[in-house]
């Protein structure tokens, strides 16, 4: 059952942000959370709620496979609960079982060019798995990554070069009813 936001689930988050670490999911989430008017949480403090460290701590601590079964075990409960904006960790939908969960959720994929990824403060101390050659990784984090994203997402949102607050205008018009169709036509 639907409410009357088109295919969106009566529970759940109205949205859905996605993407690479320091494309701006939390800086962004943040602001169209507070435009809507709803709360807006970020998956990756759950699983520092849930296992004491930080997210990048965790991935270099228990291993890809080991936090991507952490994460499994969360996302149910949080897509279940949460009703706001929701923005996931930039692994989180590699994950098939997790991809077939926000199917029918708005999810927006926020891009980032790796050149404006390598100038974002605080990546590297987020992320201390990216070390010890962060653009080579990052390069390779985004070829792989980049085509998961695409095909998961209802809309995709460029971050480079571009302020939080016009990242955020733009992710408003992807929301359904907006006026905005998924293929970014007006």
């Amino acid at each position: 059952m639907t409410d009357d936001r088109i295919g969106h689930p009566m529970s759940g988050p109205v949205l859905i942000l996605i993407g690479p670490p320091g494309s701006g999911k939390s800086t962004v989430g943040r602001l169209v959370a507070a435009k809507l008017g709803v709360s807006f949480r970020d998956f990756d403090d759950d699983l520092e709620n849930e296992c004491g460290l930080p997210a990048g701590e965790l991935v270099v601590t228990l291993g890809r496979e080991r936090f991507s079964e952490v994460e499994r075990g969360l996302i149910g409960a949080v897509l279940a609960e949460h009703q706001g904006v929701l923005a996931l960790g930039g692994g989180t939908p590699l994950n098939p079982v997790i991809q077939e969960q926000l199917k029918p959720f708005h999810v927006v994929f926020l891009d980032v060019e790796l050149n404006e990824l390598l100038r974002r403060e605080g990546l590297l101390t987020l992320h201390p798995w990216i070390l010890p050659n962060p653009r080579a990784h990052l390069r390779q984090l985004l070829a792989q990554r980049r085509p998961i994203y695409e095909a998961v997402s209802s809309a995709v949102v460029s971050t480079t070069g571009r302020c939080a607050k016009d990242v955020a205008a733009e992710v408003l018009l992807t929301l359904p009813g907006s006026g905005r169709d998924r293929s970014g036509d007006e």
